[in-house]
């Protein structure tokens, strides 16, 4: 009997990836997809369940199958696409409690891969220069997509604990950036005009999700316990990367920085949050030896490497209509006086 791989998350594109791709294995006898809607892509012979995991139901799919091995892959990064944030936070805490609880209880289960991300380190102005796994962050990500990942790897680890016979890997990557994944921060540099925070030029990594989907199908195929930071070698500072593109830059005072964010967030143009302008602020870096050294995977795609590709597949570095600069211009100037007009009212009081 080959091994039955259960993968969470297979409606969206690194997922539904993921799953097509351990098919081609031939120590995996199964692979069976859950997510609550349908792939809008076809997973080949791989089994999809329609299925919550914040639902109890998730256990009785583990323990009727016997699966051996969970890729857990279900974290939502955006609300705009959950459905508002607490239904994000539900997916996210919640549907992760209810799937480790499942594991815990089938004898059957003995891999667990969670696919986290950098973000739990935060982003302050007191961050070292490269985190390392064992680093804990300077200021704790207080909302959004950054709390839910630390939340996630806190329940991970209490699994491993009460399953000690359980291999639990669990991969930290950078930001994705590809032609097919849709995520903040290609829609970030994909506008027409791109704000940035005044006197402040972070280090950005990236991820090329072909990599990211070679390291997931590593893990989950070969024995690699252990928590990894995963990105693409060396860094780019935003500057660098803004010129890439070829988009105009505009540098805006910290102060302002939230109300612009908060203008394109309700717009539908870019899904920001708190967390995620803080990154833009102070930028993060992350020490990749131990995926180098432990896990002996190196990404085929450096950081600019991958940005660079990024870059091509979408044609941003063309020119863009001065038409659709200046309505960006306008929208984000309406929101700058309206939002300098309430400080000023705020003050007089």
């Amino acid at each position: 009997m080959g091994r039955v791989v259960l993968v969470t998350g297979v409606a969206r594109y690194l997922g539904g990836r993921l799953a097509q791709v351990l098919q081609e294995d031939p120590s995996i006898e199964r692979v069976i997809g859950v997510d609550v809607v349908p792939p809008a892509t076809d997973l080949g012979s791989a089994e999809f369940v329609r299925a919550d995991i914040r639902n109890p139901i998730i256990s009785k799919v583990i323990s009727s199958a016997s699966v051996d091995t969970v890729v857990h892959m279900s974290v939502l990064a955006q609300p705009g696409r959950a459905g508002g944030r607490t239904i994000m936070k539900e997916v996210n805490v919640i549907g992760t409690m209810q799937l480790l609880a499942a594991c815990q209880k089938a004898p059957s289960v003995r891999k667990l891969v969670v696919k986290s991300s950098t973000t739990v380190y935060g982003a302050s102005p007191k961050d070292p220069a490269m985190f390392t796994e064992d680093m804990e962050p300077r200021s704790l990500p207080r909302s959004g997509f950054a709390k839910d990942s630390v939340e996630v790897e806190g329940y991970v680890r209490g699994f491993a604990r009460r399953r000690p016979d359980a291999d639990v890997t669990v991969l930290r990557f950078a930001n994705f950036l590809g032609a097919t994944m849709e995520t903040p921060m290609s829609a970030y540099f994909e506008l027409p005009l791109i704000p940035t925070v005044l006197g402040f030029d972070p280090r950005l990594q990236f991820m090329h999700p072909d990599d990211g989907l070679e390291c997931l199908r590593l893990c989950t195929v070969e024995q690699r316990p252990g928590t990894f930071n995963v990105a693409g070698d060396g860094v780019l500072s935003l500057s660098q990367a803004i010129r890439k593109t070829g988009r105009p830059r505009l540098p805006l005072p910290s102060a302002l920085v939230s109300s612009v964010g908060g203008l394109v967030r309700r717009a539908n143009v870019v899904d920001f949050s708190p967390e995620q302008l803080r990154f833009l602020t102070y930028g993060r870096g992350v020490d990749t030896t131990r995926m180098r050294q432990v896990l002996k995977f190196r990404p085929g795609y450096s950081t600019s490497a991958c940005f660079d590709d990024f870059v091509r597949t979408r044609s941003l570095n063309t020119r863009f209509p001065s038409t659709a600069v200046s309505a960006v211009e306008q929208r984000l100037l309406s929101a700058l006086t309206a939002g300098t007009a309430r400080a000023s009212a705020g003050t007089d009081g």
